[in-house]
């Protein structure tokens, strides 16, 4: 009895080892499988990374030139002068593709002229409809193939249901013209809570941003006195503008604009003229920088003159406005909730509600002038808000 239990015992630790060295040997063989799914994974990353858009890598860099000054270069990080504030190169690296309108209109600016956008490609003049929907998901899609579905679920819902949201012919108090995020809380107005780094960085900023206003400021009321003659024969709209400014079409009166960002892209030339304001706008934490929904520009309307109802292409942005000049009779007026600015204080509105504003005060008033930007809204996440940066580049 005794010898048949050590012989059982033999037997049972031999196969005991045996077994061991199979185990061993299957162990080895799946560290080796993890490991080469390993390296093929850190390769099709680095693949995607290399070819990730600027719209990905961040917003404006700075770059050295030729010369070795600055340049501010799409994708490089941040927002930086050159030489103090009075020599800020930049360079801008975004594709043609995409970009007709921007760049007719800018190149049109800079040649002492205006235009008013026609461009089907323009995300602010483009009509919601079947081939926008389809353009948005098929942009979409390919973010998840290159990143993840992670945290894309409202957006998902916003692209797949945006007919639902834009197509209806009912009136409505909000009614993006481009996109619509669900789910998202929204109000006509803000608290300055909001965004309150960047709310009291601007207030700030209200000696420099004006003195740099009334630095461009060449008095467009000026230039339309010049141009009377030819105002008379065009039905009441300028002819001419002083460089940089664009007029935009109003019931009454006149609005002008200097935009340094127009639709997420730089304008060169009026960013060299506004170094403080261009500085400015690197250390906002929540500017739109990399998508066509944002914005940033010296905002003019003159005694009279009224803007039209209208609503904005998007939800997903809290528009800021910093009062530069507000005389008394300016009103705005978001979703049928009206409000007044205040010279050195920022009123913040989603223009995604039926808005619109206007100045009623006497010729001697001056006009009203405001520095907009456009800021993230604070409920939108910040996976959210790479996938935007993506589906609306402005070279996408």
């Amino acid at each position: 009895m005794d010898l048949w239990s050590l012989e059982r015992m033999r037997d049972l630790v031999a196969s005991g080892m045996q077994a061991m060295r199979e185990c061993e040997s299957s162990v080895v063989g799946t560290a080796v499988c993890l490991a080469l799914l390993f390296v093929w994974y850190c390769y099709r990353v680095g693949r995607e990374q290399s070819g990730m858009g600027p719209g990905l890598r961040g917003g404006y860099g700075v770059a050295e030139t030729r010369r070795g000054s600055l340049a501010v270069v799409p994708g490089a990080g941040s927002l930086l002068p050159s030489n103090g504030a009075s020599a800020l190169s930049l360079a801008l690296g975004r594709a043609a593709k995409g970009l007709k309108c921007a760049a007719a209109s800018a190149g049109k600016e800079e040649m002492n002229g205006f235009a008013y956008c026609q461009s089907p490609e323009c995300y602010r003049c483009t009509q919601a409809g079947e081939g926008l929907n389809q353009r948005l998901y098929h942009s979409l899609q390919d973010y998840a193939k290159r990143y993840t579905w992670a945290g894309m679920g409202r957006v998902h819902k916003g692209v797949r249901d945006q007919g639902r949201y834009l197509l209806t012919g009912r009136p409505s108090i909000q009614k993006p013209e481009v996109f619509f995020l669900p789910d998202l809380p929204s109000a006509p107005f803000f608290s300055r809570d909001a965004q309150k780094h960047d709310v009291e960085l601007l207030e700030r900023s209200f000696p420099a941003l004006l003195a740099e206003f009334e630095s461009v400021y060449r008095l467009p009321a000026a230039a339309s006195a010049r141009a009377a003659g030819a105002t008379a024969g065009s039905g009441g709209v300028m002819s001419s503008l002083p460089p940089g400014w664009k007029a935009n079409s109003t019931p009454r009166g006149q609005w002008w604009t200097f935009y340094l960002v127009n639709q997420g892209t730089p304008l060169a030339m009026n960013a060299r003229r506004c170094p403080r304001a261009w500085r400015v706008l690197g250390q906002l934490r929540t500017f739109i920088a990399n998508n066509v929904f944002g914005n940033a520009c010296f905002s003019v309307i003159t005694p009279g003159a009224a803007i039209s109802e209208h609503y904005g292409p998007t939800n997903v942005r809290v528009r800021c406005h910093l009062g530069l000049k507000v005389p008394s009779g300016c009103e705005l007026v978001v979703g049928g909730e009206p409000q007044c600015w205040a010279e050195g204080s920022c009123l913040l509105f989603d223009d995604s509600f039926l808005h619109t504003a206007f100045h009623e005060g006497a010729a001697e008033d001056g006009p009203r002038v405001v520095f907009m930007v456009d800021l993230w809204h604070p409920n939108v996440a910040a996976a959210e808000r790479q996938a935007l940066d993506y589906i609306f580049s402005p070279g996408h």
